[in-house]
């Protein structure tokens, strides 16, 4: 099996009609497996496999070898590590147990990628000023959106078009190469066809930048040699190079997402943006040509490559170990379900910009998909306020909900006995009370203020809440006192008739 590196020179010389004979030439690869990579449709990540026995054990070490080869970059070319030295400092070093031909297998590998991944960047040259049709620059922003009712931070992923000055763009939750390969995707199959030539700003979730070399992540790298994408990146500190998607950015934030987008479905808003973004363009002139901008468009539409026969599938796959409950962690804090039946068991994990999917690593069958959660605070797929904010849309799905089942019973039946208004109102607050000290000490704490007022205002039900959060189990109020002593306030205030003690019952 070869590196990606080399399938995407493959494909990018045989888009130039280079023969397969003088490609098997040039890159040193056997003429069938050069058919191989000319005549697939998609390469799209695959679910991971097991090792061989051979490279299973050398696995927790890759990384190791990987940085020690970095290294000797910097070296004078007769103090660099053989595979031999390398192998003995993994046995004497670290105590690695396997044999001296996979390491040898590795280290080859691994530098050949990395001579290849060279050749690529030098190969890139200087990068043009001039934009030709068809060639676009991508960058990442920051907003706020309000999702199912609740104010959310997201990233937005915009794409330019220099040559006509149109934008196009879509939110996100995340910065990595799922974003990416998805945001991009679906920008490609919008304007119908692959840009010539893509700009990043940066290497943020496409892969990682050390010193002056960029490093794409292995998602990143599949989906440009599916889609035949020539990549450049811009230099550091170089705003020239990167003015038109850094404009745009600005330009979108301020006319898509002011006021404050409100949405429940991510995607399908995601879908309306993209007509928006080119309706902002609408009667609109380059600002330097003086040309319509969507008939500039019409021009880098045709200049486009046309898309490949399938899609790409923009999902990264992890293996995870469940615990004895048959639930992983991703992200350190994410706590998903595969069910008891896979307590102790491995499963793949597909993890994909808004979802996440879970197989069975033997069958490849599915077994559970959840929403992906974002953030640094910890979250749990079988936690009731996920359902939480969407009940909050639809408060007519009350009864038959998860969270009316997660509640305590002497709140659950307070709430059916609320009218639909109130109910909405009771649910909201419950919502946003979870939001901020937790599930557990909103649902504990609100029964005591439905006991001491007899309803569930903000402020009351913030209380109670903030105990049950410090780990007060007197939730409810104290016993209410005497309120009459500060209707005869007044009366003292004034002088009164009477001892001032006696009037205010002390």
């Amino acid at each position: 099996m070869i590196g990606v590196d080399k399938v995407e020179d493959i494909r990018k010389r045989g888009r130039r009609g280079e023969t397969v004979a003088s490609i098997s030439r040039e890159t040193g690869v056997s003429e069938p497996t050069v058919r191989k990579y000319l005549r697939a449709q998609d390469l799209s990540p695959e679910p991971p496999r097991s090792r061989a026995p051979g490279s299973e054990v050398l696995a927790p070490y890759e990384g190791t070898v990987d940085a020690w080869l970095d290294d000797d970059r910097g070296n004078w070319r007769k103090q660099r590590h053989t595979a031999v030295r390398v192998y003995a400092r993994l046995r004497d070093e670290l105590g690695h147990a396997g044999s001296y031909s996979t390491v040898q297998r590795y280290v080859k590998r691994r530098r050949e990628e990395m001579a290849e991944e060279r050749d690529r960047r030098d190969a890139q040259g200087y990068l043009q000023l001039e934009w030709l049709p068809g060639e676009c620059q991508v960058d990442f922003g920051e907003a706020d959106f309000r999702v199912r009712g609740v104010l959310t931070r997201g990233k937005y992923l915009t794409v330019t078009f220099p040559h006509s000055n149109v934008g196009l763009t879509q939110v996100f939750w995340g910065e990595t190469s799922e974003c990416v390969c998805q945001g991009l995707r679906n920008v490609f199959e919008f304007v119908g066809g692959v840009p010539r030539r893509a700009v990043f700003d940066n290497a943020t979730g496409v892969g990682g930048r050390l010193g002056p070399e960029v490093r794409l992540s292995e998602l990143f790298r599949r989906f440009a040699a599916h889609y035949g994408l020539d990549l450049t990146f811009t230099n550091p500190y170089s705003g020239n190079e990167k003015g038109n998607v850094e404009n745009k950015v600005g330009c979108h934030r301020r006319n898509l997402f002011v006021p404050v987008p409100s949405f429940s479905d991510v995607l399908a808003f995601n879908a309306r943006l993209l007509r928006d973004c080119l309706d902002l363009s609408e009667g609109k002139r380059h600002y330097r040509l003086g040309t319509p901008e969507l008939e500039l468009f019409d021009e880098d539409r045709e200049a486009l490559s046309p898309l490949p026969p399938a899609a790409f599938s923009c999902v990264r796959w992890e293996t995870r170990r469940c615990d004895k409950q048959g639930a992983f962690t991703l992200g350190g804090v994410h706590r998903y379900s595969a069910g008891p039946a896979y307590a102790r068991r491995e499963v793949a994990v597909a993890l994909g910009a808004f979802d996440v999917a879970v197989c069975d690593c033997e069958t490849g069958e599915a077994v559970a998909s959840y929403e992906r959660r974002w953030g640094e605070a910890p979250t749990d797929s079988s936690d009731p306020t996920l359902q939480l904010r969407l009940l909050c849309m639809r408060p007519a799905g009350w009864r038959d909900s998860s969270v009316r089942g997660s509640l305590p019973a002497e709140l659950v039946s307070f709430l059916d006995a609320e009218p639909a208004g109130r109910l909405h109102a009771d649910l909201r607050v419950l919502r946003d009370e979870s939001a901020e000290r937790g599930w557990a000490a909103a649902a504990g704490g609100m029964p005591g203020t439905v006991r001491a007022t007899g309803s569930t205002d903000r402020a009351s039900v913030a209380v109670s809440a903030a105990r049950a959060q410090a780990g007060d189990e007197r939730v409810e109020y104290d016993e209410a006192g005497d309120l009459g002593v500060y209707d005869r306030a007044p009366g003292v205030l004034e002088g009164g008739e009477g001892d001032a003690d006696d009037q205010l019952g002390a």
